[in-house]
């Protein structure tokens, strides 16, 4: 396995909204985030990953982009990022910014003149396409394919000026580029090299996977059933026909030349041999993507990110163990993350995040995600141990389109049946993108230190913000931010282990527990003892596992010294560390 500075990297990921506002207008900016690189620095951070802040009309957060050389005024200027770029060089860190690609803004110039006419040069910008009639000659969209922030809506979008339906996957204001016309594909190639020359060091790559569509366009199955008028057309997008040749032309032309890393966001796709013709060493396409088996564990079979079903240890272990071995055999490369900015907090999701167990299950999570090989991402807050909004709060208060949407067909969909509503407001409860982007909690302050006092943050703070702050949490030992500093030490000094070893796993087929074993060439080997329960479990050792010392938990009490043979009595949510014979 080749090493690479950028493997052994930690890469912290800013949601700048909710970072810090530095100017008084309630919204997060570059120079809040350029006046915290010496927390970042001090924690363990190597690349910043900054989500969007590109111009924007901001109706995805900014993932709807109007120029991509234009900083928006709201975040600050190109300046203030050349001087945050400056900063993390100066500490030996370096800048990841976020590349939309798949569409733009409807507000971008380029779709402007797409739509201003049927001969205008850039109407090919865009996939465009004429409408299917019914009886009465009224326009219908052109499949029957759903939006993917919006379920009960299609994905195309009509425009009465030139009588044809635009593409528009995401949102009717985020229009699908068209990367069958090389133009557009070029103009993709100057954007990244214009910040990339500016310093960047890469691309986190939103849903880079969709850019090419069948041609075609034919109708998806009818999976949602009788009450939906639209279907998710994924089999038609995800991973398309042209969709390697396009990577493989941006590597080539852009991404070689700079030595850019690359982080690929590619839902929807779980094939190993698929995934490594993106990723394997010698694939000529990106370093690494997100595999989100993790973060889908507990939707319902089949069904999109805003469903539920209850899942096991056995759930976790499984898709742990699957992608860890996968890379490992395949010489691919991992990435290592629970949260980010399309899911809820991982502690609410996947422990108990009451007061009694919140810190013990921030830290097994941190345990847990240290020890995997990979390249490593940790959301801002994530080191905190920050945690979903409360279920008090009124529905108005979440801010995200997706939310809105849903909430709103749930509406209409379950109006006559009040207890399908109320699971509908229990999943937003569980699993909207808002409990992730709550302003970050810095101090006690009104707040939290986001923002000053008197001045209305962009999405209310989260109420636990006096108890649960990064200024209580640095001048306390022991607490979950100090933790994950430790964790993240251990991780860099025991590269070989953590980073390139092997893995193993002892306990793939418990509901309660999660445990394997991590080794390197030279001998160096560790236990992993992960209880994903909220009960206390005993837990028998296998014995061709002979524990030296047990060196990290997530408790403040040691582990017995009977424990280095024989069985384990694990508390609720506890995660072990241990050192082994070779």
């Amino acid at each position: 396995m080749s090493r690479a500075w950028w493997k052994e990297a930690v890469i912290y990921q800013v949601y700048p909204s909710s970072f810090l506002d530095t100017n008084g207008d309630g919204w997060g900016n570059v120079k809040g985030i350029t006046s915290k690189v010496d927390y970042l620095k001090e924690l363990g951070v190597d690349i910043v990953w900054v989500s969007p802040i590109y111009k924007s009309p901001q109706k995805d957060m900014g993932y709807d982009i109007a120029d991509y050389k234009l900083i928006d005024p709201i975040y600050g200027t190109n300046e203030d990022v050349d001087d945050l770029i400056s900063e993390l060089k100066k500490r030996g860190m370096r800048l990841m910014m976020d590349l939309v690609v798949n569409h733009t803004s409807d507000e971008h110039e380029w779709f402007r003149e797409s739509r201003s006419s049927l001969t205008n040069p850039k109407r090919s910008w865009y996939i465009w396409k004429k409408p299917k009639r019914d009886a009465a000659g009224n326009p219908l969209p052109p499949n029957n394919w759903s939006q993917i922030l919006g379920e009960a809506n299609s994905a195309w979008t009509y425009d009465s000026k030139t009588d044809e339906y635009f593409l528009s996957l995401f949102t009717p204001e985020q229009p699908d580029l068209n990367w069958e016309n090389p133009e557009v594909r070029d103009a993709v190639h100057d954007v990244m090299n214009f910040w990339l020359d500016r310093g960047a060091c890469g691309y986190r790559m939103d849903v880079i996977n969709h850019i090419s569509k069948d041609q075609r366009f034919p109708d998806a199955e009818p999976v949602m059933g009788p009450d939906y008028k639209y279907h998710p057309g994924t089999k038609y997008y995800v991973n398309g026909p042209r969709m390697h040749e396009y990577i493989q032309e941006i590597h080539r032309k852009v991404l070689a030349k700079h030595g850019a890393v690359t982080v690929g966001e590619m839902p929807c796709v779980d094939d190993i041999d698929e995934i490594i013709r993106t990723v394997g060493s010698k694939s000529g396409e990106l370093n690494m993507i997100f595999i989100f088996d993790i973060v889908n564990v507990d939707n319902a079979v089949g069904m999109g990110r805003m469903t539920w079903r209850d899942w096991t240890a056995k759930d976790v272990s499984q898709a742990v163990t699957k992608w860890q071995r996968a890379m490992i055999e395949h010489d691919g490369w991992n990435t290592v993350f629970l949260e980010n900015h399309d899911n809820p907090r991982s502690l609410s999701r996947y422990c108990d995040d009451s007061d009694a167990y919140r810190e013990r299950g921030a830290k097994l999570l941190a345990l847990m995600q240290t020890t995997q090989n990979g390249t490593l991402f940790v959301y801002q807050g994530e080191e905190l141990g920050m945690r979903n909004v409360p279920k008090s709060w009124d529905i108005e208060e979440y801010k995200d389109i997706e939310s809105i949407n849903f909430w709103k067909a749930s509406k209409a969909l379950h109006a006559a049946h009040p207890e399908r509503l109320a699971e509908a407001r229990r999943i937003l409860e569980r699993k909207a993108r808002d409990h992730a982007r709550t302003p970050m909690q810095w101090d006690a302050t009104p707040n939290a230190g986001f923002c000053k006092e008197g001045v209305e943050p962009w999405m209310r703070v989260n109420d636990d913000y006096k108890d649960i702050n990064a200024e209580k949490q640095l001048a306390t030992d022991g607490s979950t931010w100090h933790f994950w500093q430790e964790m993240l030490a251990e991780r860099k000094t025991h590269a070989d282990i953590y980073v390139y070893g092997d893995f193993e796993g002892v306990e793939t087929e418990s509901d309660e527990i999660f445990a394997y074993v991590r080794t390197d060439t030279k001998g160096g080997k560790r236990l992993v003892v992960l209880n994903l329960t909220g009960k206390s479990v005993k837990w028998d050792i296998p014995g061709a596992i002979k524990v030296q010392e047990w060196t990290n938990g997530n408790y403040p009490e040691k582990i017995s010294e009977k424990a280095l043979k024989g069985s384990l009595d694990l508390k609720p949510w506890e995660g072990v560390l241990a050192t082994c014979e070779s």
